[in-house]
């Protein structure tokens, strides 16, 4: 009797471990379903695939690089995009305006899927070598301080904040070997 009971415990034991994983298992796979539920959802309510997305994306960019190019043409335009704190020439607005654009073309490049957030690192490091960039970054700090923190432009803000903060500490003229590659 004594065995049988024995047993019967150690099959209680194995049966709750058993339950207690399958409902681990279970907590995680409804949460994971919820999260993919709440994307699709997402998705359905703007109507668009990946590839929609990508396409809006791409022309929404094509667009504000329209828009840049006729205000770099044009004084009197470039001065409705001159947000910034400090009085800019017109040479040093158009090429701020510049930098805006090669700054959004790579982001956009990682968004649809063109550059590895490791490429848009290394990109972004030959970007931050050139002192009007620079500036540009620094003058548009204000500019950032409103990004939802989890944005794809806050991410790849942050990135650049690091790669100027990186560069500007290194004690080497090798700025390709600056910076840590970041994980996405």
């Amino acid at each position: 009797m004594v065995t049988q009971k024995f047993g019967v415990r150690r099959l209680g034991s194995a049966a709750a471990a058993g339950l207690a994983f399958t409902v681990g298992a279970l907590t995680v796979l409804t949460a994971r379903q919820r999260k993919h539920g709440a994307l699709r959802l997402r998705l359905a309510r703007t109507g668009q695939s990946g590839h929609e997305r990508n396409a809006a994306l791409i022309a929404q960019q094509q667009l504000q690089f329209n828009m840049l190019s006729k205000a770099m043409d044009d004084p009197d335009l470039a001065a409705v995009l001159d947000t910034f704190d400090v009085t800019l020439d017109a040479r040093t607005l158009r090429q701020y305006l510049f930098a805006n654009a090669v700054y959004t073309n790579t982001l956009l490049f990682w968004r649809v899927g063109n550059l590895s957030w490791e490429e848009a690192h290394g990109h972004l490091r030959l970007i931050c070598q050139n002192p009007i960039f620079r500036n540009y970054w620094k003058a548009t700090r204000p500019h950032r301080a409103s990004l939802l923190d989890t944005s794809d432009e806050a991410r790849m803000g942050r990135m650049v904040d690091k790669l100027i903060h990186d560069l500007e500490e290194a004690d080497t003229d090798e700025w390709w070997v600056v910076g840590e590659p970041p994980y996405e």
